[in-house]
C-alpha cells in the first residue's frame, strides 16, 4: 500500500510527493517504497507485488519500480484516498483473480527496517499461522512511551525471541502518555506495525462478514476496472462510495481470527521528524546533519538542507528542514504537530502545503525556477526515449533554451533538432512538442510568458500516456 497525504514529513514530503517515495532512509539510498519491495528478495515463492497507490502518484511509483528492475504484477489506482481497509480489499481480490487462495503479505511503504534478516524469519514463521486460517498481526516491542502509535494486547504473555504468537485481545489507539508508559512496562503489549499475513480467501470471508458493503463495492469497481498503459483503473464513481477506515477497525478489532507476532527488526514507521532524526548519524554532541550545514555551540539538533546553507548559532532540541520553497523549524518532539500546520496553509491557500517546485510527470520532472505576475521561468527534464504531449496554449507563449542533451522539437508543420546553447519560441496557439530520442537526459530552460500561466492552460492533441 503506497498511498499518503504527504503531510507528517512537510515540507520534503507533499501530497504530490508523499513520504513512501522519499529517499531519506539514512540507511539507504532508495525510497521507502523501493526499500520495502527489495527487503523480500530472499522470501520464498514470492509473487510479483501488487501495488494500490492514488492515481496522481502512478508514473512515480512505476518510475521507481523501473529504477530497481522490479516488474509489479499490477499497480492498482486508486481514485481517492480511502484508508487501509479498502485498499487491503483491492490487493486481496486481485490476488484472488490470479490464484485461488494465495497467502497474502500485507505492507505499508513508508517503514524503515535495519534487520532485514530477522523480518523475513519472523515472515517465514507466520506462515504456519495464516496456513491454519488466521490474520497475523506482527507488533514491535515497544522502546518508548510512544503517544502517536497504536498498541495491541495480547491474550497472553508474549514470548519476543522464539516466535510463538497469541491470540489477539484488543487495540489501543494513541493512548496517554500516562497508559503508553504502563503499556511498555507489560510484556503483552506491541506496538501496531500495520503488517498482516493470511490467506486471501481470510480476508474475503472477514470482509465479507463484517464490513459487506465496502468488499462488494470494492468487487464491483474491480470488476469494472480497465486498463490504462501499466496501471488498473478502479471505477470512481463505485470506489469513491467506499467508507474511509482502517483494516484494523474494519476487521481486526472484529475478528476472532488475529494472532499478535513480534517483530524484532529496529523498526520505525518514519512518521515524523523525530523518527527521522531519531535513527540518524550523530555527531558527539547529538546533532544530525545533512546538506549543507554549518553549526557552533549546537547540541541536540536534527539539521537537514536541500539547497541553502543552513547556520546554527548558540541552539539546541530543534529540528530545521530547508526546501527550496518553505523551511521548517520545530522543537523536537514538536514534529508531530506539523500535520496540523499543513492543514492550517491549506486553510489559509498556501500552495506549498501541498505542491513542490519541482513536479514529476510520465516523461521526467519540471522544476519552477522564478515567477512573476505574468512570466515563468522552469527548468526541464525530459528522460530518454520520452516526449510531451502534442499540445498548444492559449494564454502564454515559451521560449526554450537547451542545457544540456538533445532535443527534437515539432512547432507547426516544421521539426527540428536542438542541441546545447540553442533555443526556439513557441508561439501563442501554436501546435508544439518536445522529445528525447537521445541516451541521455534532455534538460532545456523555459521561459513563460502571458496572461495566464496555470499548468490547465494546454490542449492536448496527442499523448503516449494516454492523458486529455
Amino acid at each position: 500500500m503506497c498511498g499518503g497525504s504527504g503531510s507528517r514529513l512537510w515540507p520534503i514530503s507533499r501530497k504530490c510527493f508523499p513520504k513512501q517515495f522519499l529517499k531519506c532512509n539514512p540507511f539507504s539510498e532508495n525510497s521507502f517504497l523501493q526499500d520495502t519491495i527489495l527487503r523480500l528478495k530472499n522470501i520464498k515463492n514470492l509473487a510479483k507485488p501488487i501495488l494500490i497507490c492514488n492515481q496522481e502518484h502512478r508514473f512515480i511509483a512505476a518510475e521507481q519500480m523501473r529504477e530497481i528492475n522490479i516488474i509489479p504484477e499490477t499497480i492498482i489506482l486508486e481514485s481517492v484516498g480511502r484508508n487501509t481497509a479498502p485498499a487491503i480489499a483491492l490487493g486481496t481480490l486481485k490476488a484472488k483473480s490470479i490464484e485461488k487462495d494465495p497467502i497474502l503479505l500485507i505492507l505499508e511503504a513508508d517503514h524503515v527496517i535495519q534487520n532485514v534478516d530477522e523480518f523475513i524469519e519472523t515472515i517465514n514463521k507466520g506462515v504456519d499461522y495464516a496456513e491454519k486460517g488466521k490474520i497475523v498481526n506482527f507488533g514491535i516491542k515497544p522502546t518508548s512511551p510512544e503517544t502517536g502509535f497504536g498498541y495491541i494486547e495480547a491474550e497472553n504473555p508474549l514470548d519476543l525471541y522464539q516466535g510463538k504468537g497469541s491470540s489477539i485481545k484488543k487495540f489501543i489507539e494513541k493512548p496517554s502518555l500516562k497508559k503508553a508508559q504502563e503499556l511498555i512496562n507489560s510484556n503483552k503489549y506491541l506496538w501496531n506495525s500495520g503488517i498482516f499475513l493470511t490467506k486471501a480467501n481470510v480476508v474475503f470471508d472477514e470482509m465479507s462478514k463484517h464490513t459487506p458493503f465496502l468488499i462488494s463495492q470494492c468487487e464491483k469497481a474491480l470488476n469494472e476496472s480497465y486498463l490504462d498503459l501499466d496501471f488498473l483503473r478502479v471505477k470512481e464513481e463505485l470506489f469513491s462510495k467506499c467508507p474511509d477506515i482502517s483494516f484494523d477497525i474494519a476487521i481486526m478489532e472484529k475478528t476472532n481470527l488475529g494472532i499478535i507476532l513480534s517483530l524484532n527488526i529496529k523498526w520505525n514507521d518514519v512518521g515524523s521528524w523525530d523518527s527521522i532524526s531519531e535513527i540518524s548519524k550523530k555527531d558527539k554532541y547529538s546533532n544530525s546533519l545533512i546538506g549543507k550545514t554549518l553549526i557552533e555551540n549546537t547540541k541536540n539538533c536534527y539539521l537537514r538542507s536541500e539547497s541553502k546553507l543552513i547556520v546554527g548559532i548558540d541552539i539546541e532540541d530543534l529540528i530545521v528542514v530547508e526546501t527550496q520553497d518553505a523551511v521548517l523549524i520545530s522543537k523536537k518532539n514538536s514534529s508531530q504537530k506539523v500535520k496540523n500546520i499543513v492543514e492550517l496553509m491549506k486553510k489559509n491557500n498556501f500552495k506549498e502545503a501541498t505542491q513542490h517546485r519541482k513536479i514529476f510527470r510520465p516523461w521526467g520532472s519540471y522544476f519552477s525556477m522564478a515567477e512573476g505576475t505574468n512570466w515563468q521561468v522552469k527548468r526541464i527534464n525530459v528522460n530518454p526515449g520520452q516526449s510531451l504531449s502534442l499540445q498548444k496554449h492559449l494564454y502564454r507563449t515559451e521560449h526554450w533554451v537547451v542545457v544540456s542533451g538533445e532535443a527534437t522539437v515539432e512547432v507547426g508543420e516544421k521539426k527540428k533538432k536542438l542541441f546545447k546553447n540553442q533555443s526556439i519560441y513557441i508561439p501563442l496557439g501554436c501546435k508544439h512538442r518536445l522529445s528525447n530520442n537521445g541516451e541521455e537526459q534532455l534538460t532545456l530552460i523555459e521561459v513563460q510568458s502571458g496572461n495566464y500561466l496555470g499548468e490547465d492552460d494546454i490542449i492536448r492533441y496527442e499523448d503516449i500516456y494516454g492523458r486529455n
